[in-house]
């Protein structure tokens, strides 16, 4: 069967914008030249502009509306909204060391989060033969209920999940997080849930500020009383490539969806493990994000009646981000492409990755039989 993809898009999601400085961090005046957030409109421009040139025949454009105050509420605190939503009003500034917004980011937030919940809808209502994309920015998998965090304002995997829960027949959602990052916003909201699974493959970076992002991404983070062993953290070493995420999907992503057998799978796409990420420290390459998105529509077909959503994250060198999600979507549509990685050039450590993989297998097998 060919596929095809409904991609959710709307231009808010170029105007929000964070002030500048040094990389992420607040401007000291010590440098010569204040550098744009790595956070820039321009990853999204260039991942519009190779969907569109590449794979125009198998893309279909919806604009989506914003998520409503009803749908946001489910997921965050109204007294966050509220104060998020003035902040921005204001004109704006950092909220944390490494996130700021502008006046036009509450309004891009919530659009975002509306195109992940579209994403999701329309991967419940439509034939398995098409794939829905959500292209949002800001990303959402940090922002934890009460909270900003890490360039992330709302948490738009969250607010699409617990919106199917509540409006579809849906009991079960499973959500696979590829950024590089660990998605801790996401493990925060359904901690003590068993109804949402989370499994989260990221490097092991632990936490950037443990007063405000307490959570880690270790193994030991498996979740609490309904949730317990429902939060699957899979922490990889630095250098981790193609052949590293293959093993974590073979070895712990396609037995966890097995035995959870979810209604719907969402996928928070971050591609900046991405070989020459600035943020990042793993080496997958074009090559290895086809073989990302091809298994991740495999599993979803085998486990979850078909129902996939794919929600854009982070990744942040700007020209191989385009590549990587490309690479992406053409595994997930089963496109055989020709056009090559021009970045993919440094070598990853398979060994340390199958040692960081036979960690979490020993570790999860607890919670999950079909591990061991």
């Amino acid at each position: 069967m060919m596929r095809t993809a409904t991609a959710f898009w709307h231009d808010s999601f170029l105007a929000h914008d964070h002030p500048a400085g040094e990389n992420e961090a607040e401007w000291t005046g010590r440098l010569a030249y204040r550098e744009p957030h790595p956070d820039r409109p321009e990853r999204m421009r260039n991942v519009n502009r190779i969907l569109r040139t590449e794979i125009p025949d198998r893309i279909e454009w919806v604009e989506p509306d914003p998520a409503t105050r009803d749908q946001l509420t489910r997921t965050h605190e109204p007294s966050y909204l509220e104060e998020l939503r003035a902040f921005c009003e204001q004109g704006g500034g950092r909220l944390t060391a490494e996130t700021g917004a502008n006046e036009h980011t509450y309004r891009a937030a919530r659009h975002a989060a509306g195109a992940a919940r579209s994403a999701a809808e329309h991967a419940l209502s439509t034939p398995d033969d098409d794939v829905p994309y959500a292209l949002v920015r800001p990303s959402g998998h940090h922002a934890q209920p009460d909270r900003a965090d890490g360039f992330c304002y709302l948490n738009n995997v969250a607010v699409a999940a617990d919106h199917v829960l509540a409006t579809r027949d849906v009991d079960r959602v499973a959500v696979v997080d590829w950024d590089v990052h660990h998605g801790n916003g996401t493990q925060e909201c359904f901690y003590d849930r068993e109804d949402v699974c989370v499994v989260g493959i990221h490097n092991d970076h632990r936490s950037w500020d443990p007063e405000h992002h307490p959570q880690t991404g270790n193994l030991d983070e498996v979740g609490t009383g309904d949730g317990t062993g429902y939060n699957v953290n899979v922490p990889l070493p630095p250098g981790t490539g193609d052949e590293g995420y293959e093993l974590v999907l073979d070895r712990i992503v396609a037995p966890v969806l097995e035995a959870y057998d979810p209604d719907l799978l969402l996928v928070s796409a971050g591609q900046d493990p991405g070989t020459v990420d600035p943020l990042g420290r793993n080496v997958v390459t074009k090559a290895g994000f086809e073989t990302l998105g091809a298994r991740i529509a495999a599993l979803a077909d085998a486990h979850a009646g078909g129902n996939l959503a794919i929600v854009q994250e982070g990744g942040y060198q700007v020209s191989h981000l385009a590549y990587a999600t490309l690479g992406v979507l053409e595994g997930a549509l089963g496109i055989d492409s020709d056009v090559a990685d021009p970045l993919a050039w440094i070598d990853e450590d398979v060994d340390s990755a199958r040692r960081a993989v036979a960690d979490a297998v020993d570790h999860h097998a607890e919670f999950w039989p079909t591990l061991a």
